[in-house]
């Protein structure tokens, strides 16, 4: 029985004018509220970039928007099946970048690496003389992640300019190879990172086309090089190799995942705190977050859905 509710991850590198993109967000909001459409919607300079869930039909009649705009026309797509809605409400806003990096020179626009479809990565990143690099931040790197890949352990995508001038420029300059090989979730942030490193005069720099997500869709599981879950980010929280709801589950007082072992742990209180937050907030904060997860529990009880902790 096919799912219920259609969700769709997207982007685009494109250039637009600033004057032109606010026709776009009130055009964006006014079809998809009428589909019933819901998720974040990222307009820039630079192009779009969201993700949304809703029924099949009014999912496409967003996505047609979008292409209908030449520049949009090969937009990213990967789609999932899903039982509930992955958001509580439609958000289309608009943005200085449509993935945060913070270095002009980085322009997707302009130049990028090489694309490496599915099909050809599992030979790319097997190849000894491959450094193979995960663009992700830690907590997504801690769930899944390509076997031998190197994490930059960073905490925001903004630190990775930092990484490459620290770690990577060094390393590249020691181990001489012949080709770096980025990835990430849905082909995004790779893609903005392999033009600022081409912009950085790294040479050989290649980035999986479509991302993990495109991997697991295509390449067969007794084939994957993927180890894990692939961390998402709506309430599915995690996906399998197969592109199902994964066992990880988000603390909604730090927002990070948990693993099932993760939640059997006594320093997790469900809403209220986990291994990873557990010195972080006061009593008062834990407090507050106590209240809030009554208040969740109470709308389950009556059949009602409460907004909150948002996604």
């Amino acid at each position: 029985m096919a799912e219920p509710v259609r969700v769709a991850a997207f982007y685009r590198f494109a250039p637009f004018s600033a004057a032109e993109l606010p026709a776009l967000q009130q055009r964006l909001l006014a079809v998809g509220r009428e589909a019933g459409v819901r998720g974040t919607v990222l307009l820039a300079e630079e192009g779009v970039n969201g993700t949304v869930s809703g029924p099949p039909q009014g999912v496409e009649a967003l996505l047609a928007v979008l292409r209908a705009d030449r520049r949009l026309a090969e937009l990213e797509v990967k789609e999932a099946g899903a039982p509930v809605m992955a958001f509580h409400r439609l958000k289309v806003r608009l943005k200085r970048e449509i993935v945060t990096l913070g270095q002009p020179a980085a322009d997707p626009t302009r130049q990028v690496g090489t694309y490496v479809p599915p099909g050809e990565w599992n030979a790319l990143i097997d190849d000894p003389d491959t450094l193979v690099i995960d663009t992700r931040n830690a907590y997504e790197v801690g769930i899944g992640s390509f076997a031998g890949a190197i994490d930059p352990g960073t905490a925001s995508f903004r630190q990775f300019p930092e990484w490459v001038e620290r770690v990577l420029r060094p390393l590249v300059a020691e181990r001489r190879p012949k080709a770096l090989a980025l990835f990430c979730t849905g082909g995004i942030r790779c893609e903005k990172a392999t033009a600022l490193l081409r912009a950085e005069g790294f040479e050989g720099v290649h980035h999986l086309q479509g991302g993990i997500l495109r991997y697991l869709e295509t390449v067969p599981e007794d084939q994957s090089r993927w180890r894990g879950e692939c961390f998402v980010f709506d309430q599915r929280v995690a996906v399998n190799h197969r592109l199902e709801p994964g066992e990880h589950r988000l603390c909604h007082a730090c927002g990070l995942p948990l693993s099932p072992a993760e939640r059997a742990l006594p320093s997790y209180v469900e809403g209220v705190s986990c291994r990873h937050c557990l010195e972080r907030f006061s009593d008062a904060d834990r407090a507050r977050f106590a209240e809030r997860q009554r208040q969740i529990e109470r709308a389950a009880a009556r059949g009602q859905a409460h907004v909150g902790p948002q996604v």
